[in-house]
């Protein structure tokens, strides 16, 4: 199937520095209603896959929208000269645009991606099930399956079906990164998949603070689980 994504970076005329939850922070309180752009509706937290994300990438700051994410984007991207992250503002003097059908879904070739901001593959319950995990084999077999799960739960939301078995190879180290003042483990390096992913769409948990954003490697990898 095909995405249609709305990506916006930003520009000031100092060095941006920031989080991505800033970022979102910064967007939800300027347009508090539209829901997509903070995932609650009537106080309720929407669970769902982001259909909005929000980045901070070698420094710039991004924002994609996905679908009906990508139509309230454009709706909102020229309604501010400014941002406010934390304490700072920053006056903005350049947007950039870019608009695209993106192919999404299972391949018949096996590509590689990398992680360009860490991946958040487990909750608290499966933190403790990774941890008392005995061996390389054992963790490796279920960061795949979870990676599979995260394929699915993505496509799921984004109403593709999946017409066949994903099968996938993970190679990633553990990071500690900040979640809303807490301390996470996540995973950096990257994967291979017969799967097709638009660069820098988010996988795993956290997608709309950031977390889990991915980009495709130039080379396809013919291998795989």
């Amino acid at each position: 199937m095909n995405l249609k994504s709305f990506t916006l970076t930003l520009a000031s005329t100092r060095p941006i520095i920031g989080t991505s939850s800033e970022l979102r922070g910064f967007f939800a309180t300027q347009f508090n209603e539209y829901s997509l752009l903070h995932q609650h509706s009537a106080d309720k937290l929407i669970y769902r896959y982001p259909l909005v994300q929000y980045k901070i990438i070698d420094d710039k700051p991004m924002v994609i929208g996905i679908n009906d994410g990508a139509e309230v984007l454009k709706q909102v991207y020229d309604k501010y000269d400014e941002i406010k992250l934390g304490e700072e503002v920053y006056e903005i003097v350049e947007k950039g645009i870019s608009v695209k059908n993106q192919e999404f879904g299972l391949s018949d070739k096996f590509h590689s991606y990398e992680f360009a901001t860490p991946w958040l593959a487990l909750n608290q319950e499966n933190y403790m099930k990774y941890y008392g995990m005995k061996n390389y084999d054992e963790t490796q077999e279920f960061l795949r399956k979870t990676l599979i799960g995260n394929l699915l739960s993505m496509s799921k939301s984004l109403d593709y079906q999946v017409p066949d078995r994903i099968k996938c190879d993970v190679k990633v180290k553990i990071r500690k990164s900040r979640l809303k003042d807490v301390n996470v483990m996540t995973f950096i390096g990257g994967f291979s998949a017969n799967f097709i992913i638009p660069d820098n769409l988010g996988i795993g948990k956290s997608v709309s603070r950031g977390f889990g954003a991915v980009r495709q490697h130039t080379l396809n990898d013919n291998g795989g689980a």
